[in-house]
């Protein structure tokens, strides 16, 4: 994944929205081991099944072949929830993005398995792709399951679910489309809760949290905030 040049980006005088969306990651590089058969699957599979970044807008027809709706997911980690989500549901296209290359070998691994065709996977800063190769209210729905709360107070600029972030989310969903977010963070949760209300054209189908979504499968991640006695905290927001 590119570097950004920070001399080149202290030439460009840019707003304190657009430069939190441009300069700041919202996640680290996670040092993960790559298994034999995450790397495997990895090398035979990323030019079948990976988009290359580019700064040119997705033709989501072209790519899977249908006119469904999209619903991408970010930061989808090890990836098997979005294995099992898109082989359930095969009447719905996936685009999943992720920079940790362990997950996306694994992730890759579950298409070939599981015979997806309704999944494609992006390497690359969401915040980019968004910005750079999503068109606006082209996309159903975003998934955004368990993301770096960034607990310290120093690093809460680098969490993904707050505006203007969630107003750049938002400007790729489509009118009835929805948001669709899980932490097992309690104070993420409630500085996610109160930054989505806040977000325009955003509405909360329920009154605070949202009950779990069945067809949500629980993570290994997951199992281990519920372990240490974490509570898991869902959002689910349309838009209107």
């Amino acid at each position: 994944m590119p570097l950004i040049n920070d001399k080149n980006t202290e030439k460009v005088s840019l707003s304190p929205e657009e430069s939190m969306k441009r300069t700041i990651h919202t996640f680290q590089i996670r040092a993960g081991h790559f298994t034999a058969s995450e790397k495997k699957d990895y090398e035979e599979l990323k030019d079948v099944f990976c988009i290359p970044y580019s700064e040119e807008k997705l033709d989501f027809e072209k790519i899977f072949g249908n006119k469904n709706p999209v619903v991408i997911e970010i930061g989808f980690g090890m990836g098997k929830a979005t294995a099992i989500i898109a082989e359930n549901n095969p009447q719905i296209n996936y685009l999943g993005l992720e920079v940790h290359k362990p997950g996306i070998g694994k992730l890759l691994g579950e298409i070939r398995k599981r015979g997806l065709k309704n999944l494609r996977i992006i390497e690359h800063d969401a915040l980019e792709v968004l910005e750079n190769m999503t068109a606006d209210e082209s996309v159903s729905a975003f998934h955004i399951f368990f993301p770096d709360p960034w607990q310290k107070k120093r690093h809460f600029k680098r969490r993904l679910i707050q505006r203007p972030r969630t107003d750049l989310i938002t400007s790729k969903i489509q009118k009835g489309g929805y948001l669709y977010f899980v932490t097992d963070w309690l104070p993420y949760a409630e500085f996610g809760l109160e930054q989505l209300n806040a977000t325009p054209n955003l509405k909360n189908k329920y009154e605070g949290y949202a009950p779990h979504q069945e067809w949500r499968p629980e993570t290994r991640f997951e199992q281990k905030g519920l372990d240490a006695n974490r509570v898991i905290n869902e959002m689910m927001f349309e838009k209107v």
